[in-house]
């Protein structure tokens, strides 16, 4: 797919369930196996919180693996947000990807069941959240989020903030946004303080070894 515009044409209210259109393309038969392609073929216009959306539900699961491979289309997604893309793009090779049906299915189904009330409580509220500056804002969140998914065990958190961002980006939500966003602000945050805690204090070891206990240092070597 292709082609840039100022902005997505966000006014437009939601069309139908999303969980329904998610069961729809798990649903899709062919005589070919589904590739995300022709998944991103069958989306509407909520695409990017489509596709935002079922990509980040298999990454709810705790250690996933592969859950960094998945977070990279969700960063691209992200950026595209912010730079108010149109449609999405997506590389050739991860447009090529071959999804399993059972994938698709395992998705669809766990949409049907877990997310169904995120539909009943979720409309169309707080436009200044829900469009323009707010929305570009929500992007550059999401690929926040999507980089902490890329490190180890540190999938689910993340993963979470951005399924109930990109509801709101589907249902032109803004407290959904701003719930999602909060989230995964709160994530950045924290993992952001771990780090550095982790890098300033095997520095202050490594200084208090150095000065206090040199013998310790050269037992180790």
């Amino acid at each position: 797919m292709s082609g840039t515009s100022p902005s997505v044409n966000h006014e437009a209210a939601p069309q139908g369930s999303f969980i329904d259109a998610i069961i729809e393309i798990a649903g899709a038969k062919g005589d070919a196996p589904q590739t995300l392609g022709h998944v991103v073929d069958a989306l509407d216009d909520r695409a990017f919180g489509l596709l935002i959306l079922i990509l980040a539900i298999p990454c709810l699961v705790p250690g996933l693996p592969g859950a960094q491979l998945i977070a990279i289309p969700i960063f691209l997604l992200g950026l595209q947000i912010v730079a108010g893309r149109n449609e999405p793009w997506l590389p050739d090779a991860a447009m090529r990807a071959r999804l399993k049906p059972e994938w698709l299915t395992a998705i669809a189904d766990f949409a049907s069941r877990r997310l169904r009330w995120t539909e009943r409580l979720s409309r169309p509220r707080w436009r200044f959240v829900a469009h323009g500056a707010g929305e570009r804002i929500l992007g550059l969140i999401i690929a926040l989020a999507a980089v902490t998914i890329m490190l180890p065990i540190t999938n689910t958190i993340p993963s979470l903030a951005i399924t109930v961002a990109a509801v709101g980006l589907l249902q032109r939500d803004g407290v959904f946004m701003l719930g999602g966003a909060t989230l995964a602000l709160g994530w950045v945050t924290a993992l952001g303080i771990l780090i550095f805690g982790l890098i300033t204090g095997a520095g202050f070891a490594a200084t208090f070894v150095a000065d206090h206990a040199p013998w310790l240092a050269e037992w180790f070597r």
